[in-house]
This record gives C-alpha cells, structure tokens and sequence, in this order.
C-alpha cells in the first residue's frame, strides 16, 4: 500500500503510513515515457512482486501548535460497521503488530515496522503521544467476531486546519480481497469528511503496488502525479511512488457505490 518514512525528535521503529492494498489507471498528467509505461502496466495487471526489508524510524508529521482542540485529541473515537471496529491501539496488540507487520507479503511497500514485542508497544505509545499532540490519528482493525487486530489505518494533517491530511493502511494477507479494507477505509473517511473538516486526503503508493494502487482507485482516488524514486522500501528498494488524492467530492459520489 502506501509508504513512507518519516522522523521527529522521537526515537524507535514504526510501520510508516502505507497502504498495501493500493491499481493505477492510465491517465497521469504528462503520461508519457517511464510514466506512461508504469500507468500501462498497472491499469493491466495487479501483481504483486514481494522483496525483503531494512529498519525505519518515528515519522515525521506536522507540529501545529495552533490547531484547534478536538474530542479525537484526547481518546481515539470507536468507528463501528456491521463488519469491523476501529479503534485505539492497545498493549495487547503488540504481538499481533509484530505478526502481521512482518509477514513478507504485507511489509514489501511499508516502512520498516516493529520487529519485536518491545519495539511494537513503544510504537503504540508512540501512537498516542503524537495524537494527544493532534498531529496523528492511528486506527486497529478488528474484523467483527475477533478480537485480535489485523490491520491498521493512520491519518495525519498536512495544514493545521486538517483540511488536507494523508492517510495510510495496512492489512493482514488473510484479510485481502475480503472487502475488509474497502468497510474500514469508509469509516476512516467518513471521519475525515464529515468530523474533522478534511476536504482532500492524500495517498502514495509504491508504483509496482498493483493491489495497493487498485484499492485506491476503487475508493474514488485520482492519480495526479509520479513522484520518482521518492522512497526507500523493503531491501533498500528506492521505488516511484504514485501520489493520489481523494476530495469530498470524489467521496460524496464513490461512496454510494461503496455501500450498496
């Protein structure tokens, strides 16, 4: 899905916002030469290639002293469907981070994530630090009839109003193709239109993301960009990412179609 490494004055190890679950039709501005190919190959096919990886840090996200104080700042809202709950992460999940984070399949496009129990509770202590500090919102995924989360969604503002924020996900192999990732991310965005005031959500997924990209897509996404080998992902691999957006407008007409 989606990745990225970013650091702040905290220290430690964290699964960067990404999306695995992220297929690119053809159509970039400019869509010619390396990215007319790589728009080709990824409207015709959604393979999925899976390398190895390095280690990554604390991301880097905004520090907005003036933002405006919100409920979401001091406990993570619960966002319930029929299907799935989100909701905070907590201590017990660390075994269940380390498991699905460093599975082969589900890391190739992800920053470095948790490698043991240790590293994985100081990523969820992390988780609520830089929310209560409202620059970071990070949602468990936990399919209806478990307990255990297999999945994770994260949002953070790129302005201090939230009016454009970037969000990323990652999602147990078990659960693709399940319509598992598709319910959540209705939820995260629902959230984000309509509680925190978001008009435009951003997402960059690894080029060679055939399954990422083609999550996007269905979620109403555009493609508005190739970013060249803007980032480094598992084994050292430094990929072209895809930058997509998704306004409330997109949303408001794809959503339907979503639920029906």
């Amino acid at each position: 899905m989606l990745n990225q490494t970013r650091q702040t004055a905290d220290s430690g190890s964290f699964p960067a916002p990404s999306v695995m679950l992220v297929g690119m039709p053809s159509g970039l501005p400019g869509n010619t030469g390396r990215a007319g190919q790589i728009c080709a190959d990824l409207s015709s096919t959604t393979r999925m290639v899976r390398p190895h990886r390095p280690k990554a840090r604390y991301g880097d996200l905004p520090n907005f002293a003036a933002q405006r104080r919100a409920d979401w700042w001091a406990e993570v809202p619960v966002l319930v469907s029929r299907e799935v709950t989100l909701r905070a992460l907590q201590p017990a999940d660390a075994d269940a981070l380390v498991t699905m984070l460093g599975s082969p399949a589900v890391e190739e496009y992800l920053s470095p994530g948790p490698a043991t129990l240790d590293e994985a509770r100081d990523f969820i202590d992390w988780t609520h630090r830089t929310r209560q500090a409202g620059r970071y919102l990070c949602f468990g995924i936990v399919p209806s009839g478990l307990t255990e989360l297999v999945g994770l969604f994260q949002i953070w503002p790129l302005e201090p109003s939230f009016r454009t924020a970037e969000w990323g996900f990652a999602l147990a192999q078990p659960f693709w193709g399940t319509g598992l990732f598709v319910e959540s991310a209705r939820l995260v965005a629902d959230f984000a239109f309509e509680t925190l005031g978001t008009t435009r959500i951003e997402a960059r997924s690894a080029a060679e993301n055939g399954r990422g990209n083609a999550a996007l897509r269905k979620l109403g996404a555009e493609p508005e960009a190739l970013l060249r080998k803007c980032f480094e992902c598992t084994g050292g691999v430094v990929r072209d990412h895809i930058l997509w957006s998704l306004l409330d407008d997109d949303w408001r007409r794809v959503r339907p179609t979503l639920t029906a």
